[in-house]
């Protein structure tokens, strides 16, 4: 079954980020622990500036802590590597490739024979559903379509954790619950370990399997809820009384971390 748990891959120990600026130092990071597991479906939720994606970026290894590490099965995180795919909310595509192009771009950089890379970057153009567009270019895409072409690169390069932060955030709601439902999908055939932020409480339920909720900045972790709504889910899991019973349990601790910035 996809989802299923077995060792620790990511593990984040007592991990603190300070930035220093001119009206002295904001601890962003506060001594935050956490075990992920294998294959996991983790989605991070909290208030505004209170450290998700610096985590995010800490774990992809574009930021350093200031103290404490990161391990991926065991090792060090340091810098970027093939095995932590990342999609963010801008998509990054490079716009003077196609779509088949941007896919096959991970592929291509290991050196893997062409026909392959194309192999591959069309398995998941397919899943993604974007097979007529493979020689579109991104400017002829509309934002949810970029965003998918983000998401297949992302799987092309057979990482081994995907991190995502917002990566439906600038969407319109219908587009957002069709990525959704594709990236559940996704996720139950490739097994991958993800790592998800969102500000959206419905989206954390529907996608997790644990649900990490961050305090007010200096960000650590407050509350861990575990989604015990079983796979597959859809957008009708969202009517299922367990659903709306979570989604008021952890609303009401993100609300209260919302009104400790407001003092």
């Amino acid at each position: 079954m996809a989802g299923e748990t077995r060792g620790v891959k990511l593990s984040i120990r007592n991990v603190v980020k300070e930035y220093k600026g001119e009206h002295g130092t904001t601890v962003a990071l506060n001594g935050v622990n956490l075990d992920v597991m294998e294959n996991e479906f983790i989605c991070v939720v909290g208030p505004s500036g209170c450290g998700k994606s610096t985590l995010l970026n800490i774990l992809a290894g574009l930021h350093e802590a200031t103290s404490g590490e990161c391990y991926l099965d065991g090792e060090l995180i340091q810098g970027t590597d093939v095995k932590r795919g990342v999609v963010f909310q801008q998509y990054a595509l490079f716009p003077w490739l196609t779509v088949l192009q941007n896919v096959m771009f991970g592929p291509e950089m290991k050196r893997l024979p062409k026909a392959q890379c194309i192999e591959i970057a069309r398995k998941y153009i397919k899943i993604v559903g974007l097979e007529e567009f493979e020689n579109s270019f991104p400017k002829e895409l509309s934002g949810g379509m970029k965003q998918r072409v983000a998401i297949a690169r992302a799987y092309a390069n057979n990482p081994e954790v995907l991190l995502m932060d917002e990566p439906f955030g600038a969407l319109d709601a219908q587009t957002r619950a069709q990525l959704q439902t594709e990236l559940l999908k996704t996720w139950e055939n490739e097994k991958k370990t993800c790592f998800f932020i969102t500000h959206d409480v419905d989206e954390a339920i529907l996608l997790a399997q644990r649900v990490v909720i961050m305090s007010a900045r200096p960000g650590r972790i407050k509350r861990i809820v575990d989604i015990d709504i079983p796979y597959p889910r859809d957008q009708g899991t969202k009517s299922d009384p367990r659903f709306m019973e979570l989604k008021a349990e952890v609303w009401n601790e993100v609300y209260q971390e919302y009104l400790e910035l407001r003092k």
